[in-house]
């Protein structure tokens, strides 16, 4: 699952890289589906429903970071 995450991370990052306005959708969906299992394992109780939705919060930061990344390095662009 963790060379998942890491490997859509750069995707998305290459992508908003190359066309910024088009990687708009694929990080919101991912950021969506994401947003699913962490609520999903938030609904455990107590201490155990933290632990379960916390790798699917991170990785939901992890690919917007990724995408706002690859978008601001295309804006610093010179030409």
């Amino acid at each position: 699952m963790i060379f998942g995450i890491v490997g859509l991370c750069v995707l998305l990052a290459v992508l908003a890289f190359l066309v910024p306005r088009l990687s708009r959708h694929p990080e919101r969906g991912t950021q969506r589906t994401l947003g699913v299992g962490s609520r999903a394992g938030g609904k455990a109780p107590g201490i155990l429903g933290r632990i379960l939705s916390k790798p699917f919060r991170s990785s939901s930061k992890a690919v917007g970071r990724s995408g706002s990344a690859g978008r601001r390095a295309r804006g610093r662009m010179p030409f």
